[in-house]
């Protein structure tokens, strides 16, 4: 169920990317703020940084490897949540890394931006705005304009 659930996003990342965006009209960054969130999430919006696009993003391991920056391929694991913690999406450690071109628009704007300036072999935990993932378009599980929770592990850097 996970990998089909996977290939429909990971076709949909690249598919919004072809676009140039999300085509959103839907809410607005600060609906993040009023947000609730499981506690299994684990979301604690006063330990985060937010950034002027709307994305929140905390380090929760600070790796020592190569910093990833634009025009990297960079390598990943991640779990993806909804806010009320439904589990959408998963490429966890044991899978091969999920791999895309860091900047290059391959991605939702969310990922782009929240794995920029991650070490290798660091973990981070972003809150991704409709803005800057589906907007307003419902992908496979994930309903139009969601608030997406994301863990990342950074394992490699090219």
């Amino acid at each position: 169920m996970f990998r089909t659930v996977r290939l429909t996003v990971l076709t949909s990342l690249l598919a919004l990317a072809a676009c140039g965006g999300s085509g959103t009209t839907g809410p607005t960054v600060t609906d993040i703020e009023h947000t609730t969130f499981a506690s299994s999430l684990g979301v604690d919006l006063s330990k985060m940084t937010k950034n002027s696009s709307g994305l929140y993003w905390r380090d929760l391991t600070v790796g020592t490897g190569t910093v990833a920056a634009n025009g990297n391929l960079a390598g990943i694991h991640y779990i993806g949540n909804l806010p009320n913690g439904a589990q959408f999406d998963v490429n966890g450690p044991t899978a091969t890394p999920f791999s895309f071109r860091l900047g290059a628009g391959a991605v939702i704007a969310g990922f782009d931006e929240g794995v920029r300036g991650m070490k290798v072999g660091g973990s981070r935990q972003l809150i991704i705005p409709p803005e800057l993932g589906y907007g307003s378009r419902a992908v496979g599980t994930i309903p139009a304009n969601s608030i997406l929770v994301f863990k990342i592990d950074l394992v490699s850097v090219q």
